[in-house]
This record gives C-alpha cells, structure tokens and sequence, in this order.
C-alpha cells in the first residue's frame, strides 16, 4: 500500500494544477471560519451568524460536514485530472511495462482517493473543534463528542463522489469530459426524480415514495448522508413555529445511506477495474 501511494503521490508532486486545486479546496475549508465575522446590520435587523448557533457544539460536526462537502468539486478536479494524465503523458503504459499491474494501479488510485478523503475529514474536525470551542456555548466533553458520525458520513461521501470521478476519468479519458459525464448523471437522476414525483402525484406520501426509489441512485445516497443543516437550527425552528410551520424530518445518518454509499463505492472501483482490465493500453 505504502509504495502505491508512494509513487501516486509522487506524479502529484510534479504536477502543479493539482497542488493549486488541493491548495484552494484546503484554503477554502479554512474559509468556513470566515462565517463567524459575518453581521447583518440592516436597520432594526442587526444579528451576528456565530451568535445563532451555527457554531454551537454538536450542530456544528452537522453544519462544517455539509458546508464542506459542498466544496468537495475541487478535489473531484484533483483526481480525475490524475486519472486523465496517466492516459496523456503515457505514464500508464509506463507503470505497467515496469511491473505494476493492473489491479495495484487501480488500487494506487483507491488508495489515494482514501488518503484525500481521510486528510479533508480530518481538517475539517479541527476546524470544527476550533470554532467549537470559541463560539459553542456548550463545551462539556459528552456534548463535544456527540453527533461526530457526521464526520464518518462526511469521509464516506467524499470517498464515494472521488470513486465516482475515477471510474469517469478512466470510462472517458478526459477530466472535462469526466466531468461533464458526472453532471450530465446528475441531471439524469435530477429528471427521473422529476418523473417520479409526476407518476407518483395521485397517490398518498408522494414524497416518502420516490425517496424510497431515489435512495438507491449514487448522487441521491451521497446526499442522503449529511441532510441539509439549516432546519435544524433553533432560529429557524422558532421563525416556522411563529407561521405555523413544524419540521418532522430526520436529520441522523441513516445506517441504509451508509451501506448504499458504499456499495456505490465498490461497484465503481469494481468497474474501473474492469474497463482498465479489458481495455487494450
């Protein structure tokens, strides 16, 4: 494993555009703390974000996980362009003809898909405990600690979106075209979810029907992983109360969107497998 990563992380090395794209992805989360100095000062409207709660222990492992994992496309760049390089500059064929095989070069990819995965998890928790513990007004130890399988969901997730870029980066060669595939899949998903709720539309529990169909597609699962953090808020909460407004859903990581996920994972690193396999180099 450590000499897979060894060599993967040697062509990132010498290659600027992905230490650029790592640098702004890394910069940007950084930036998250950013949002504790923002105020509105708008006539009588005056509140300041970090004051509300968005920093308060344990909805921020919710609301940094999410916000991150928003910005998860730069490190999509990173490696889909690493996957598009091999093909460019022939240092696949070069890998092999020195001995790697096939299966170690996929799993050098994997491998290192991993580590980026893991490196982000691992900023994020620190960037979180730091604005945690200047901002959170509760700082006892068993409040801390809770809700931290949002950073699991939130490294799961990062490994499943890159899988799904590596597999694209190989299907097509090209990290724009990669790219583009993954957008592309993304409007399919977006317009069957549409034809669901039109086929679905007579019935009762619209909704819960087509999530119970949607749940199975790779973008769906990725972001039923981390839900969206804003209605949880208390301020929120207590603005929709004032109107009438309840909010039943779930926010927790579901254990069947871990699982999914991961399957998701497996099946396109078993495909990159197979392309590079029967694909003539």
């Amino acid at each position: 494993m450590l000499r897979l990563l060894t060599i993967e992380f040697h062509k990132l090395k010498h290659n600027k555009a992905s230490k650029v794209l790592s640098l702004i992805y890394f910069g940007l989360l950084t930036c998250i703390a950013l949002i504790a100095a923002i105020k509105f000062d708008i006539g009588p409207i005056k509140f300041h974000l970090a004051e509300i709660g968005i920093f308060n222990f344990p909805y921020i492992w919710h609301f940094n996980t999410y916000i991150a994992a928003i910005l998860k496309f730069f490190l999509l760049l990173v490696i889909v362009s690493m996957m598009a390089n091999e093909y460019s500059y022939k240092t696949l064929k070069q890998n092999l003809i020195d001995g790697l095989s096939k299966k170690e070069f996929i799993l050098s990819k994997f491998y290192t898909v991993i580590v980026f995965a893991f490196v982000s998890t691992v900023f994020v928790f620190f960037v979180s405990l730091v604005l945690g513990l200047i901002y959170s007004d509760y700082n006892e130890l068993t409040i801390i600690t809770s809700d931290l399988q949002y950073l699991l969901a939130f490294f799961i997730k990062l490994v499943a979106f890159f899988s799904m870029g590596l597999f694209f980066g190989i299907l097509v060669k090209r990290s724009a075209f990669a790219v583009g595939a993954m957008v592309v899949w993304l409007f399919v998903e977006s317009m069957f979810k549409g034809y669901l709720f039109w086929t679905f539309k007579d019935s009762e529990n619209t909704s819960e029907k087509v999530d119970s169909v949607m749940q199975f597609l790779p973008f769906e699962s990725m972001a039923n992983l981390i839900k969206e953090p804003f209605t949880r808020l208390g301020a929120v909460r207590s603005v929709a109360n004032q109107i009438g407004e309840t909010f039943t859903k779930s926010y927790t990581v579901d254990f069947s969107a871990v699982v999914i996920a991961s399957v998701w994972t497996f099946i396109f690193i078993y495909l990159s497998f197979t392309l590079l396999k029967k694909r003539d180099l």
